[in-house]
């Protein structure tokens, strides 16, 4: 039932909504006002608008009758402005109907802010559905999807026409997808006019063959069909990759770039061209995935287990399940490629919904670099220190002799130059005095400095051994590019970390130290590749580990040559399943069997996981109501918690964590209930609000 907007409850007042609002939102007309206002327009008079917010309560549609004098410009997926409980806010058209069932004389549309129908029906309903599946309001998905308006740009655009499907006169008969088993058959179903739905395990980050002119070359099949494509990559780095090698296949005007990065009027510029159907093929980093682009025959997602693909404000969407939501709405083909493989995807796999597509063996050793272990049996009877050493003998033999034939990637876990310290005498970790952060030294000749709150402590003294002196508990990317400077002198050394993150380097012979996540590539691949730190990634306090460390680890072995052209990597951790994974070159095989080992245990993705986070009483209450409704539709769910954010003394309402665990088959009702819990919370404002955040991949 659609509620009068005027006495809906307020969308920025703390106080509890009197009697009158709550009555209105639990389905009871309020006392109609008289009716004025100026003349209405004569077809479909009302607008039934969504209104910006992100209250839950109020993420459903208000009626406002539409004045005669808007009745052309006031068209469903324009942006307008509106009156509302005493505010004037933004909001969507969705729809023009005859008749309102709110049951009393409705506010008039107070302005349309553009004729530009920005939200499309499809784009509505993929909004719908993603905050279903995130317990979340279509408001907050509309915010990420939809650009900020630029007016010079609806301007220039105005008058621009659409353009029809570029000429199919690229051969994907020579395409690097024939090295792939089911990869040729994947590109003929595209181009065909079908919908095939495959999971690429791919092999090269560098060079023609690299994934991105595989990504381009499944652009261009489907293009060939007559049909639209979305790709979404993580980062800018990626992006530059993927736009330069789909622009040498199709034409540059088809080709439209979605990242906040670029700022307001390109973002937007490029929106509006694939709204009016000039760009066929969008292509960006998140907010791509609901570009409205025309006839969608094709979702791409690369290396869906990069944490950049989650939306770090509410309702906290995962790029991948966006692209899932949306294939599934469209009837679109899907593609989920990587060198690893997420065991999300390694779960669509197992259960039929996507195909592998991976390289024969004979392919792989022709492909890919040689890996070696340094803690494997033969290594330690040569080197029996080499557990002991940050770079052991064959590591240093390899990078030596690497280096006479091209650039060697030397991967770090930690930025920095010594990010963690600890006391000499007793090996205590080193806290601030003021906030008890840790404390870090960003260079060979700086004083001691809090990581959280930057005080600098020079005289530092240990509060557990009354020490002075400090050792460093890791070396960050400084202090080991500072190290391998001195053991290779005469070469050059090159940093890529934080801020000051590398997208390409040369092919000269240099070493490249760069932290996990920042390796440039080099564009004739490089020679070898040193993998540091790798017991620091597995040892992490995280269920996803192992998972992201043969992520991160496959993601660098791929920038290396192949073994045929003397490309080798050396990985100094312990002999793990994640490492023999990499030994073998089976990022599947180990996908396999840690969604095997979730499954047993129950844990993701084996199941969905649900954090609602908060005060501690606010988060009994919330749990409380949210089990309670769905025992009444004989849902029992299993609950951990609630415990406690940080490991300190408990107090009256701290802040705290409590987790559902929800079975795939009953996860549609219980994010409905959980949706519905949280929308009555908000009404009632008796009590602090809680966050719900479902699958998020850092809460185990």
């Amino acid at each position: 039932m659609s509620a009068h907007p005027t006495s809906a409850h307020p969308t920025s007042a703390h106080p509890a909504p009197e009697p009158q609002q709550l009555s209105l939102l639990q389905g009871f007309p309020a006392t109609a006002r008289p009716a004025s206002g100026p003349p209405l327009a004569a077809d479909r008079p009302v607008a039934r608008v969504l209104i910006e917010s992100s209250l839950p309560h109020l993420d459903r549609p208000f009626d406002y009758s539409v004045p005669a004098e808007l009745d052309e410009d006031a068209q469903p997926g324009v942006r307008v402005r509106v009156k509302f409980s005493g505010q004037e806010l933004g909001g969507y058209i969705l729809d023009r109907v005859e008749e309102s069932d709110a049951g009393q004389p409705l506010v008039p549309l107070h302005k349309v802010v553009s004729p530009v129908a920005v939200l499309t029906t499809a784009l509505q309903e993929l909004a719908g559905r993603v905050a279903a599946r995130y317990a979340g309001t279509v408001s907050d998905v509309l915010r990420v999807a939809i650009p900020p308006r630029v007016v010079k740009v609806e301007k220039e655009l105005a008058d621009a026409e659409p353009a029809g499907p570029p000429a199919a006169d690229h051969d994907l008969s020579g395409s690097g997808w024939t090295a792939y088993r089911n990869g040729a058959a994947f590109l003929r179903h595209l181009a065909s006019g079908g919908s095939p739905r495959a999971a690429l395990s791919s092999l090269q980050g560098f060079g023609p063959d690299g994934w991105p002119r595989l990504i381009a070359d499944a652009v261009a099949a489907v293009r060939a069909s007559g049909r639209g494509a979305v790709v979404v990559v993580p980062d800018y780095r990626d992006l530059d990759r993927v736009q330069a090698a789909l622009e040498d296949i199709l034409p540059a005007d088809d080709v439209a770039r979605l990242t906040a990065d670029d700022g307001q009027s390109p973002r937007y510029r490029n929106y509006l061209r694939i709204l009016k159907g000039s760009a066929g093929v969008a292509v960006g980093t998140r907010s791509a995935a609901y570009a409205p682009v025309q006839n969608l025959g094709l979702v791409v997602c690369w290396d869906d287990g990069d944490d950049l693909h989650t939306e770090q404000r509410s309702p906290y969407a995962h790029t991948r399940e966006v692209l899932l939501l949306r294939a599934e709405q469209e009837g679109a083909a899907c593609l989920l490629a990587g060198h690893a493989r997420s065991t999300e995807v390694q779960r669509l796999v197992d259960a039929g919904w996507a195909m592998p597509v991976e390289a024969e063996r004979t392919v792989l050793r022709r492909t890919v670099p040689r890996v070696l272990n340094t803690a494997d049996s033969f290594e330690q009877e040569r080197d029996p220190l080499a557990r002991l050493a940050r770079l052991p003998g064959a590591a240093w033999r390899t990078a030596k002799e690497a280096l006479e034939r091209g650039p060697v990637l030397v991967q770090v876990a930690r930025a920095g130059y010594a990010p963690s310290l600890a006391c000499e005498t007793c090996r205590e970790p080193a806290r601030c005095p003021s906030c008890q952060g840790p404390l870090a030294i960003a260079g060979s000749a700086a004083v001691p400095q809090c990581r959280w709150c930057s005080t600098p402590a020079p005289e530092w003294r240990c509060g557990h051994c009354n020490g002075t002196r400090l050792r460093r508990g890791a070396a960050g990317v400084l202090r080991t590019a500072e190290e391998l400077g001195r053991a290779f002198p005469g070469k050059a050394v090159v940093t890529s970390s934080g801020q000051n993150v590398k997208a390409t380097v040369p092919d000269a012979c240099a070493l490249v130290v760069a932290t996990v996540g920042a390796e440039p590539v080099a564009p004739g691949g490089y020679a070898a590749a040193l993998l540091l730190d790798g017991d620091s990634l597995l040892r992490r306090e995280n269920l996803r580990a192992g998972e992201d460390a043969v992520r991160r680890w496959f993601n660098a072995a791929a920038l290396v040559r192949p073994f045929t052209e003397g490309g080798i990597v050396v990985i100094t951790a312990d002999d793990t399943a994640a490492v023999g994974a990499l030994l073998r070159w089976d990022p599947a095989g180990y996908a396999q069997r840690e969604l095997g080992l979730r499954a047993e245990l129950q844990l993701p993705p084996a199941v969905r996981v649900a954090a609602v986070t908060g005060g501690s009483t606010a988060v009994g209450h919330f749990t409380a109501s949210a089990t309670k409704l769905l025992a009444a539709e004989g849902v029992e769910l299993r609950v951990a918690g609630p415990a406690p954010l940080l490991q300190t003394a408990r107090t009256e309402n701290e802040d705290v964590r409590t987790l559902l665990f929800i079975p795939y088959a009953q996860a549609a009702t219980v994010t409905r209930v959980l949706r519905a819990a949280k929308a009555a919370g908000a009404a009632k404002r008796t009590e602090d609000p809680v966050q719900l955040r479902l699958d998020g991949v850092d809460v185990l």
